[in-house]
């Protein structure tokens, strides 16, 4: 009577079984890798899709003043801030032009791309996503407006916050390739390239302004961002070498999720004034007060 052993001379069903299963992973891995994964030193070379950033000034403009939106109708107890606007407008301007090096056209544009490519370097899990570069990259032209200003009083009837509402909507967008590495079975043994374009689409929330109190021994401004803002991101994506997928939702919505995250845990910044506290004094003061709200 025949038996069903692996290792016989004669072709059982085991045999069959076990060699048809095997010849559908190796085709399963070799679709997986010459269609979808690279195993080439530079992925990109022979890509022929990087998606860019529009460069031209012009349409740009254009595209900013569309998706302007129209001023907002104050409330009645709220303070104008078009100075205030005024005032921003012109720090980021001046953030935005440092970041060009001072130079306008291309060469501001691959300054900035170059300074941003570096820090994402800098940033990465490198054992997970190889080199990130950095396609093109758009600073925007507008800066955050802010509106309905509100003073908010103590119980001492002294102002002691304001509270802002913001809105920013502009061409700020990014334009990268790089590729997720699998390092199984050994380090570096496929990439999958992934060419990504993220732009902000609308960005709204709620800002606060707190005065430090009198008696405080750290006197900081204090900035903060509402938790419950509202972030559209607009991103197109392609993943893959020879056969592409395009504009996965999964990955938007890993994007868009981690954007929200940095944005939440970082929402509030602390300004040290001159003359009244060193930045040694406040990072001293930041921890007490989060010792004591982990012991509260």
């Amino acid at each position: 009577m025949p038996s069903n052993y692996l290792f016989s001379l004669q072709p059982t069903f085991t045999q069959g079984l076990v060699l048809g299963q095997l010849s559908i992973l190796v085709l399963l891995g070799l679709i997986l890798k010459y269609l979808f994964l690279d195993s080439t030193q530079y992925p990109f070379e022979t890509s022929s899709y990087h998606p860019r950033v529009d460069s031209d000034l012009s349409l740009r403009k254009r595209k900013a003043e569309s998706s302007t939106q129209p001023d907002p109708i104050p409330s009645e107890d709220a303070e104008s801030a078009q100075w205030f606007n005024a005032l921003l407008r012109q720090v980021v301007d001046v953030y935005r032009s440092k970041l060009r090096d001072d130079l306008s056209g291309v060469d501001g544009d691959e300054v900035a791309r170059k300074r941003i490519e570096d820090y994402a370097n800098k940033i990465r899990p490198a054992g997970f996503v190889d080199r990130i570069t950095i396609n093109s990259v758009d600073l925007g032209l507008s800066a955050p407006m802010l509106y309905n200003a509100r003073v908010k009083k103590n119980s001492s009837n002294i102002p002691s916050e304001i509270e802002f509402d913001a809105s920013y909507m502009d061409t700020l967008s990014l334009s990268l390739s790089t590729s997720y590495l699998f390092n199984y079975p050994m380090a570096s043994f496929a990439r999958l390239p992934i060419s990504l374009t993220v732009s902000l689409s609308q960005f709204k929330s709620s800002i606060s302004i707190i005065s430090p109190p009198a008696n405080s021994s750290a006197s900081v401004l204090t900035f903060s961002i509402s938790p419950n803002f509202t972030l559209d991101l607009t991103t197109t994506s392609l993943m893959g070498s020879r056969a592409k997928l395009a504009n996965v939702p999964k990955l938007h919505e890993l994007i868009q999720h981690q954007v929200r995250r940095v944005l939440a845990t970082r929402a509030t910044w602390k300004i040290v004034l001159p003359g009244l506290a060193s930045v040694a004094e406040v990072k001293e003061e930041i921890q007490k007060e989060a010792c004591e709200g982990h012991l509260s």
